[in-house]
């Protein structure tokens, strides 16, 4: 049996989580999938997987496995582009992971240009707010929003992301602008439910109304910033969110910023990879692609 695609099959069940999902990824049947891995695990002479009806795991064997085999594959792909000098044909499903509402407002027109330009370029874009694992989940590429830590993956910065602070000129009106971040207690506060977690924002600086924000009770907490901006032009409360969800409402007149002396640091946009020794065309190619595409300033901050 060929080695090489019971290590694809093995490699996608971990990654999916699932036979069945793995037999769809790599257009197979789940039976065949299923007999690529016995096989290995037979050659192998351990168990890389635990079955049960409900899920699929890795054994401490096939987490092992799991590292060293995804960095063989890699280097196969990396030795057959070489070799077939695709540096100028990029070719193949490239998978990017990004979050919901950037990828939503602004990244189908970048991604239909890039196909335009490379058509022999699948592209699986899967949206997600959480902090995906590039390696373990097999992505090639994932586009992030925040100030990075250090670690091993390579990061390109993109465009900067201005954070806003806005609310509705009728909430306004009613409730009176806040002229200091202290003054946002008396006010009804619309929190992304992220901002807690791995999203690092500066509070280093002078006092910002993002630092105190997070001390505040809040009206309404959601993990979506276009639900948040929604309910911030039906006039629900004062939020805090980036230009490139806010900036439309903005430039309508919808939203009025405030506190504008006290705005939070910028965030980046990064496009996150792998380190590898030779990267992949597709790769490459992406990433070469979209450095500069939004602009600078970027489009969604000229209103």
């Amino acid at each position: 049996m060929d080695r090489i695609q019971a290590m694809q099959a093995f490699i996608t069940v971990a990654t999916e989580g699932s036979f069945s999902r793995a037999a769809g990824r790599l257009d197979l049947s789940p039976q065949l999938v299923s007999k690529y891995v016995s096989w290995l695990e037979e050659h192998l002479g351990t168990r890389l997987l635990n079955r049960t009806t409900r899920k699929v795991s890795l054994t401490e064997g096939g987490q092992t496995y799991l590292q060293r085999a995804q960095q063989v594959l890699t280097d196969i792909e990396d030795m057959e582009n070489e070799v077939n000098n695709l540096q100028e044909a990029a070719r193949g499903t490239l998978r990017i992971a990004a979050p919901v509402s950037f990828a939503i407002q602004h990244l189908a027109p970048l991604v239909a240009d890039f196909q335009q330009t490379y058509p022999e370029v699948a592209v699986d874009l899967r949206l997600n707010d959480r902090k995906v694992d590039i390696l373990e989940e097999g992505f090639d590429i994932a586009l992030r929003i925040g100030q990075l830590k250090s670690s091993s993956l390579i990061a390109k910065r993109l465009a900067p992301i201005r954070l806003v602070t806005c609310a509705s000129p009728d909430y306004l009106a009613t409730h009176g602008t806040p002229q200091h971040p202290d003054e946002l207690v008396n006010h009804r506060y619309l929190k992304y439910s992220y901002m807690d977690d791995d999203t690092p924002f500066s509070t280093e600086s002078t006092p910002s109304a993002l630092t105190v924000s997070r001390s505040l009770n809040s009206g309404l907490v959601a993990n979506n910033g276009d639900v948040l901006v929604k309910a911030a032009m039906a006039g629900s409360g004062i939020v805090i969110q980036p230009t490139f969800i806010a900036g439309p409402a903005i430039k309508a007149g919808q939203l009025v910023p405030v506190l504008s002396d006290y705005e939070p640091q910028p965030l980046g946009l990064y496009a996150v990879y792998a380190h590898r020794r030779l990267l992949s065309s597709k790769v490459r190619c992406f990433i070469d692609f979209i450095d500069g595409y939004f602009g600078e300033p970027p489009y969604w901050d000229r209103f």
